[in-house]
């Protein structure tokens, strides 16, 4: 066993923000599987996530989703955030534990078979509102010159 100090998985992913985890480990499917549903709602807000994964057809939505709404709920009784402000900071899938069998094939020989598992982590944060830089004004002189070439024409 080692004397050295790791650090808290809720530092690791959230520093000293506010916000809140959820992490479903041993997930009986491919991780990549899971990716491509998981890429669908990093970014999103959790309410359009949470409905995005409801009527995703892939069967990894279902457990993206309960993960979603777990860490909603951990970010809502821990933190006193509100489920309308949070969004999906951070969304990965790592491998889990593969379980290997064995299928007969012909002449006495086998295959292996590789059941894959994964772990789903997701990361909610309060969305920040930042202040939208107002439009810079288009330059007259680009206009100027298309009107001088109509009238020329």
């Amino acid at each position: 066993m080692s004397t050295t100090e790791r650090a808290s998985r809720r530092s690791a992913l959230l520093g000293d923000r506010p916000g809140s985890y959820a992490i479903a480990r041993h997930v009986r499917m491919s991780p990549t599987k899971v990716r491509r549903v998981v890429d669908l709602v990093r970014g999103m807000d959790v309410n359009a996530a949470l409905t995005t994964l409801r009527f995703a057809p892939q069967a990894a939505s279902e457990p993206v989703y309960k993960v979603v709404a777990s860490a909603v709920a951990n970010a809502e009784q821990t933190e006193a955030l509100r489920a309308e402000e949070l969004f999906i900071s951070q969304a990965y899938v790592d491998e889990g534990v593969t379980m290997r069998r064995i299928r007969p094939r012909a002449k006495g020989s086998a295959s292996r078979i590789l059941k894959r598992a994964a772990h789903i982590t997701v990361v909610v944060e309060p969305r920040e509102d930042e202040p939208v830089a107002p439009a810079k004004p288009k330059s007259s002189r680009a206009k100027s010159t298309k009107s001088e070439s109509k009238k020329g024409a």
